[in-house]
């Protein structure tokens, strides 16, 4: 009974604070503000959705309107929730998805590349935490009255190493998209994903690279695992999330991936 009571304290919470993003899907040929370096102040809020970690802030956001919605948990890169993943999850609101950007690090960053791996490997060396955070955050999310009850989990870099980790690991959900992040090319491990599978990969990453995403998709096809993924040949690691890094390579793989993105929560969530 306390949990059920927790649980809608923090709905209450946050229907209570969080302003309704309006209605604006990109146009065919246009990738999100946020992706740009062009985000606005974030319209969400904090949102506590894990009980056995306090420490752990979450960021909702929801769209206008009456009704359902399908909804996203967005999981961070190497150095924490941050602006950017808070004005994409925005992005994805706008969209018409409820989304609730994931905090693996309990509330806290990372400023420097050091402080970025000292708490990824803090993180990977409890996975089981980690996915009890995310199961918490899909029964976050399935618990709202505007959520329809599908919801996928889209990350980037470590996120997206997270995600796939997640869509083999975690409770019942609807759809995995990653961004980069670690592989795992064992076709028995993967016959436990049991959903479409996205995945977006940089022909010049020196992390992930080609040979090893191929590898990856093999291994899909002999677990039956459908999927769509894609190596976009001339850019780099973190093309996407940051395409204002370099917009004359990373705009138009970034549209591309975007669309397919935006085609797979269709089908998925929809």
């Amino acid at each position: 009974m306390r949990g059920v009571i927790l649980t809608c304290a923090l709905l209450m919470a946050a229907a209570a604070f969080a302003e309704p993003v309006p209605f604006a899907p990109t146009a065919a040929d246009a990738v999100p503000a946020a992706i740009l370096g062009k985000g606005s102040t974030p319209l969400g809020t904090a949102v506590g959705y894990f009980p056995a970690s306090p420490k752990t802030k979450g960021y909702l956001t929801i769209p206008a309107g009456s009704g359902k919605h399908g909804a996203v948990i967005l999981i961070h890169e190497w150095d924490g929730l941050g602006e950017r993943v808070r004005q994409v999850a925005d992005a994805f609101a706008a969209e018409g998805y409820v989304a609730l950007a994931a905090d693996l690090y309990s509330g806290r960053t990372g400023g420097t590349p050091e402080q970025n791996m000292a708490l990824v490997k803090e993180t990977l060396a409890d996975p089981k935490q980690i996915i009890a955070n995310l199961d918490a955050a899909v029964k976050f999310l399935k618990a709202r009255k505007d959520v329809s009850g599908k919801v996928a989990a889209i990350g980037w870099c470590y996120g997206g190493g997270v995600a796939l980790s997640f869509g083999l690991d975690g409770v019942n959900h609807e759809g995995t998209a990653m961004f980069y992040g670690r592989l795992v090319d064992d076709p028995e491990r993967l016959k436990h994903m049991h959903h479409e599978l996205y995945g977006t990969f940089a022909g010049l990453d020196q992390t992930i690279k080609p040979d090893e995403v191929r590898h990856f998709v093999d291994a899909l096809r002999g677990a039956g695992v459908e999927n769509d993924v894609h190596i976009y040949d001339d850019v780099k690691h973190g093309f996407w999330l940051y395409v204002d890094r370099d917009p004359k390579a990373n705009t138009a793989p970034a549209l591309d991936a975007w669309q397919r993105l935006k085609a797979y929560l269709a089908r998925t969530l929809k």
